[in-house]
């Protein structure tokens, strides 16, 4: 079992923006939790939340290496 405590949010965005940053995450070796609380609830019979609530997570020992490529990828550098 994960502990979430050792896990930070480091992105929301919509569901391509999630996947391609996963990806370049993943590619760097950082494991990522992805939450989407949009497919959650559309799974439990719900309306739930925007395209915007798709957020990924990264273990606390993690972040700062991820938070450098989420700037990077924000800023559209495609060689992150």
């Amino acid at each position: 079992m994960v502990d979430k405590n050792t896990y930070v949010k480091i992105y929301s965005g919509s569901q391509v923006q999630v996947i391609l940053l996963k990806g370049l995450l993943e590619e760097k070796g950082i494991a990522v939790i992805e939450k989407n609380e949009q497919l959650s609830g559309t799974l439990a019979g719900f309306v739930g939340g925007t395209q915007t609530t798709i957020s990924l997570s990264v273990q606390k020992s993690d972040e700062e290496k991820a938070k450098t490529i989420v700037t990077q990828f924000n800023a559209g550098k495609e060689n992150v």
